[in-house]
């Protein structure tokens, strides 16, 4: 079904064979791509631009702000603000539809594209109206993949493209490709999502992929349809692979000219001779319906195997539920087995990667002439635009839908992150949608509530609701799929209510603040030691950014840093917020000139005299074996930041995004060697003496002291790759404090 080839591929006559020589790297589509967008041409590293810029309505505020903090007097590139996760208005008062006049005001101010609310999610939007051949895009949402359409797509948190928005650069090392090597045509009733979720099981633990760009070819490219190839693309993100690109032909062409924007069309293909560092061979026709149980779409089976060994399956999730959570909340998956039949309380097709037109077509005929039936089991549908919404009323699919007893929605994410179709506790939702993370779905272990969400393809989704809940695979009914009709595109609907304003700048416009917007708090540069207590110690082997910052509700909060940073952690570490306050003001006593009695005795145990406290900053630090998968969001790192956070301490970052957060917000992203371990506990002490001068200097090993009631130990802390620019970020306290003080010595020069 996959096989994963680790050493280099080269392609040859049409086909990937062991390559036989260094060369070739720069004839694969995404080098071409990568380099064309390079500002610095410096071997091995890349310093990009990109051709435009997406955000949402929980990451759009704090990105202006910052921004505007840093001297931003206009958009320079096109910068589209949609309002697609908050879009319900439903959570503490105004303050939602706040952020939405925010953003519209910014549009209008510094020259921007705003979509509102329930227009279109945020992908959607751009595959629509943004992408074209060779171009690349930077979100600040992390599954900003537009790979099947020929744009590569890069999440990343809010600084990065702050960075963009002041005509700087993304800065990373040149990252490998891994080809992508596509066979086949899939079967009847198998679905994008069911080859994602096989592809993310195949690559995702092992790591195989993880910050490389993934480049996807061969015969088999052309027997998928476009929707189904962005139903694929998309999932990449859930690899934790950079980006994705795809090679194009006809059926892009096609896309293109429907939306408007034929000219944006051309040809990307590898060349003859094109390497790459390691290769995925999926061979569609073997890929059948598959399930990637609670909590990760990793975490993958097929269907065929669910149905034959459900109760071995069920245990081995409440296990690491209960690994997991502890007493807080438990899963009893094992009550939905009915006669050995897995049955599901819920069906959510949406968003990203479920939304699609072709998606929700093909469930609508699984469905015609069937019903969901009247007991616990619902199954809700959320069209990704307006103009796909238009699609589905005009060719009759929604009144099928409807007709079977299917919600039809909105635009909205909701469903993907916890704000919106929640479940019932001990509940099981089919959904397809990006993650299946704990409380994604929007349950609360830390009140007692909990939730599972098995990821499936919309088809097995409609296969499961036609047999009122009982899990069937789509290949397992009978039906007719749904002829092939040329597909259409209504973009009057966005000329009626989309603010085009790029280009039009009015800087005489001011921006409306809601109470809820706060600016950010002041944060202090590096100091000359830092004196950090832990506050949480977690040995989760992941930990998710859903975790460092719970989504749902919470993302009301997202323009008021202080506010938002009383939910970190919430729901993983509830002590987490109580103890960085106490560290904080420790800090505080510490800044008035009364050095806390607990900060001496640790210094002391360190043999460290207490007049080093002068040049010390006290602050918290974090500690998690591999933290930050998931999400783009910055606010994982700037929540930490705000409450008084130093440093994270790891084994390995689970993405590039989350680390490159945590400098933006001026913490220390220091690992440690796992063979080594690292067994303390919240309220242990680590030491770094002469941290200024050793980030000054590049230092990479970095000598530091961990004080524990017991004793002081001496370890080494990593602290590798940093540019000179994230050296200097860190020293001046986060990328704000960075552009501020480069826009002192500009106005000093004039």
């Amino acid at each position: 079904m996959i096989q994963l080839t680790p050493s280099p591929v080269a392609l040859r006559g049409g086909r990937p064979v062991p390559a036989d020589s260094e060369g070739g790297r720069e004839k694969t589509i995404a080098a071409r791509i990568l380099r064309a967008h390079d500002r610095a041409a410096v071997p091995g590293r890349l310093s990009v631009r990109f051709d435009s810029l997406v955000s949402h309505d929980i990451t759009y505020v704090g990105i202006i702000q910052t921004a505007k903090a840093s001297g931003l007097t206009a958009f320079p590139v096109p910068y589209v603000l949609t309002n697609c996760h908050n879009s319900l208005c439903a959570v503490g008062g105004t303050i939602n539809e706040d952020d939405h006049i925010f953003g519209l005001s910014a549009a209008q101010k510094y020259g921007g594209v705003y979509v509102p609310a329930n227009q279109a999610v945020i992908h959607q939007y751009a595959r629509e109206m943004l992408v074209g051949c060779g171009k690349m895009i930077l979100g600040s949402d992390s599954h900003t993949r537009y790979g099947a359409l020929g744009t590569m797509g890069v999440g990343e948190g809010g600084p990065e493209l702050v960075r963009q928005l002041l005509q700087n650069t993304y800065d990373i090392a040149e990252p490998e490709i891994v080809l992508v090597w596509l066979t086949g045509a899939p079967a009847r009733g198998v679905g994008p999502h069911d080859v994602a979720l096989a592809l993310c099981g195949a690559v995702y633990k092992n790591g195989f992929v993880k910050n490389k760009v993934l480049e996807f070819a061969g015969p088999g490219v052309k027997n998928l349809p476009m929707d189904y190839r962005i139903g694929i693309d998309v999932m990449t993100t859930e690899t934790a692979c950079l980006s994705s690109i795809w090679e194009t032909d006809d059926a892009v062409e096609e896309y293109l000219a429907v939306h408007g924007r034929a000219e944006d069309y051309r040809r990307l293909t590898p060349d003859d001779g094109a390497r790459y560092d390691g290769m995925i061979e999926i061979d569609l026709g073997k890929i059948e319906p598959m399930a990637a149980l609670p909590f990760h779409p990793s975490e993958a089976v097929p269907i065929r195997l669910l149905r034959e060994n459900a109760p071995d399956y069920l245990r081995e999730t409440e296990r690491r539920a209960a690994e997991q959570f502890g007493a807080k909340a438990a899963l009893h998956l094992t009550e939905k087995l009915r006669d050995g039949v897995l049955t599901l309380d819920q069906g959510i097709i949406a968003g990203c990667a479920g939304g699609m037109y072709d998606n929700i077509a093909e469930a609508a005929a699984i469905l015609r002439g069937h019903d969901v039936g009247s007991g616990y089991f619902s199954l809700s549908v959320y069209p990704p635009s307006v103009p796909v919404h238009l699609e589905l009323l005009r060719a009759g699919v929604q009144q099928d839908l409807m007709e079977a007893g299917v919600l039809m929605k909105s635009c909205f994410c909701g469903p993907c992150f916890g704000a919106g179709d929640v479940p019932g506790n001990n509940a099981l939702s089919i959904r397809h949608t990006t993650r299946n993370f704990p409380n994604r779905e929007g349950s609360r272990p830390g009140d007692g509530q909990l939730a599972g969400v098995i990821l499936m393809d919309a088809r097995s989704i409609a296969a499961t609701a036609r047999n009122h809940g009982a899990l069937t695979a789509a290949t397992d009914v009978d039906y007719t799929p749904p002829a092939r009709t040329p597909r259409t595109f209504d973009r009057g609907v966005y000329e009626k209510r989309v603010y085009f304003g790029f280009g039009k700048a009015r800087p005489e416009r001011a921006l409306r603040l809601g109470p809820n917007i706060a600016e950010w708090p002041a944060i202090p540069a590096l100091s000359e030691n830092l004196l950090l207590r832990l506050a949480a110690v977690i040995h989760d082997d992941v930990t998710t950014t859903d975790e460092l910052i719970p989504s749902g509700e919470t993302s009301s909060y997202r323009s008021n840093p202080m506010k938002l940073a009383q939910f970190a952690l919430s729901r993983r570490e509830p002590d987490y917020v109580p103890r960085t306050e106490a560290i904080r003001a420790l800090e505080a006593s510490r800044a008035a000139g009364k050095a806390p009695a607990e900060a001496l005795d640790a210094l002391a145990k360190a043999g460290v005299p207490a007049a080093a406290l002068d040049d010390t900053r006290i602050g918290s630090v974090l500690f998690a074996c591999r933290p930050g998968d998931g999400s783009a969001r910055e606010q994982a790192a700037s929540c930490q930041r705000v409450l008084g956070g130093g440093a994270n301490i790891c084994y390995a970052y689970a993405t590039k995004r989350y680390r490159s957060n945590c400098i933006n917000w001026g913490m220390l992203p220091l690992t440690v060697d796992e063979a080594e371990g690292f067994d303390y506990a919240p309220g242990d002490w680590v030491w770094l003496p002469d941290i200024r001068r050793r980030i000054a200097e590049g230092e990479t090993d970095i000598p530091a002291v961990v004080i524990t009631a017991r004793s002081a130990e001496p370890r080494t802390l990593r602290l590798p790759a940093l540019t000179q620019d994230e050296r200097q970020i860190l020293l001046d306290g986060c990328l704000m404090n960075f552009y501020a003080a480069r826009n002192r010595e500009k106005e000093a020069r004039t």
